[in-house]
């Protein structure tokens, strides 16, 4: 006989409880985590899937794996729409920076149109300028707010700002209104500083002071006042902010080569540091 009526009715003889304990102890040795009951019971059909942790079922194919929006896949996304934001050049805040590149050109034109001196044309080059520095306290706020930080603006931002104001001063001292040392200085140290930078950057960035922006803001007031073709107490108030400038440039320049010796020395001594525990 089968004893087929014995296990279906649930029979309590030996044979039938000795056939139900061999099939469990069967179905527990092969068949349960290689595709058996767990792979083909409820919970294969259910959280599951249709494997086993050792066949690389639940992780790969079930709901905690295969679901779409779980952690992992989450995570790929937002990477991935980082990579995006990073890998488009044709953001605001580089558009800004493209437009003050391109003003530099225009404001040389219209300073020196007609000779330099006529008021008109001054009036209008110190409007491109304030366009230029405006745009400029904007699109790295902008980049910084909106995650629109691009190796293009990283390396074209600075180059407007310093191209910019080099002109500025650069057309002044040439038509005579700024003495050659004050552009010397300014532009003397803005160089300066920026190749520090570079030197200094295997160990750390110097990051922007406050003296710095104050430094700036001086610099494009003092700068934008001598555009203009001012008389009188004005005349004598910008000579007095230019000094301003000229002190708040040599003041956080020197503060920057501070900050960079300092932070090579931690650099080096973390550096060796490190050595030493690798060797011990």
């Amino acid at each position: 006989m089968t004893g087929v009526p014995a296990s279906a009715a649930g029979g309590s003889s030996p044979a039938g409880a000795a056939g139900r304990a061999s099939a469990v102890g069967s179905s527990k040795a092969g068949g349960s985590k290689a595709g058996g009951s767990k792979a083909g019971g409820s919970k294969a059909t259910g959280s599951k899937a249709t494997g086993s942790n050792a066949a690389g079922g639940s992780k790969t194919g079930g709901a905690e794996g295969g679901v779409p929006g779980g952690t992992k896949p989450a995570r790929g996304g937002k990477i991935a729409a980082a990579a995006v934001n990073q890998a488009s050049v044709w953001n605001v805040a580089n558009l800004l920076t493209m437009l003050r590149l391109v003003l530099v050109p225009a404001f040389v034109a219209l300073m020196l149109a007609d000779g330099g001196y006529d008021p008109a044309w001054r009036s209008l080059a110190w409007a491109a300028f304030a366009i230029a520095m405006i745009t400029d306290l904007f699109d790295g706020h902008l980049a910084r707010t909106y995650n629109l930080v691009t190796d293009f603006g990283k390396i074209a931002d600075p180059i407007a700002d310093k191209a910019i104001m080099g002109a500025a001063l650069i057309c002044l001292s040439a038509l005579g209104d700024l003495p050659w040392w004050v552009t010397g200085v300014i532009l003397g140290r803005e160089l300066g500083i920026t190749l520090l930078r570079f030197i200094v950057i295997r160990y750390g960035v110097i990051p922007a002071s406050r003296g710095g922006k104050l430094k700036t803001l001086t610099q494009g007031v003092a700068v934008g006042m001598y555009i203009l073709a001012l008389t009188g107490w004005l005349a004598t108030l910008r000579w007095w902010v230019m000094a301003a400038a000229v002190v708040l440039t040599v003041v956080t320049g020197l503060d920057y080569v501070r900050q960079a010796i300092v932070l090579r020395r931690q650099g080096i001594a973390e550096r060796k540091a490190a050595l030493e525990e690798t060797e011990a």
